[in-house]
């Protein structure tokens, strides 16, 4: 199975973030312009949290608060709380850890800096992959 530097070689390392003084208004914009269920929350290049879809339907409209009063640092999963894996970790231990921690996204650290973002979709999609692969060695096998 594939690293998960392997598979940001391949999928791409764009990082998308907000700063923690913006408003959830505003990470909402860039999150529904850029197609993602989440934005790292960056300060001065460190991460220092995360805001996801999940936090926003936890802690906005059912605790009666607005997105456009509300900021990043009231609302985001703080760093403190954030799980995060190294581009040696591989495709198969992100998936149990998201699976074991109910989680949907893994910022990729590297020497004390982000270097991607992995969502649970893309370790769905790379699982998948290799299960395809297999299978193809594994009938290539029993036809020779």
């Amino acid at each position: 199975m594939k690293t998960v530097r392997q598979l940001l070689e391949s999928k791409g390392n764009s990082i998308l973030s907000i700063t923690p003084d913006a408003s959830v208004h505003d990470a909402l914009v860039i999150m529904s312009e850029n197609h993602v269920g989440a934005l790292l929350v960056m300060e001065e290049g460190k991460l220092i949290g995360i805001f996801s879809e999940r936090d926003y339907a936890r802690d906005i409209d059912p605790k009666g608060k607005t997105s456009r009063d509300t900021l990043m640092r009231d609302i985001m999963t703080p760093q403190s709380c954030l799980i995060t894996v190294s581009p040696n970790d591989t495709v198969e231990s992100c998936m149990e850890l998201v699976t074991e921690k109910r989680i949907r996204h893994l910022p990729v650290m590297e020497a004390g800096r982000v270097v991607g973002i992995l969502s649970i979709g893309d370790l769905v999609k790379e699982t998948i992959a290799h299960q395809r692969f297999l299978i193809t060695q594994l009938e290539n096998y029993i036809k020779s």
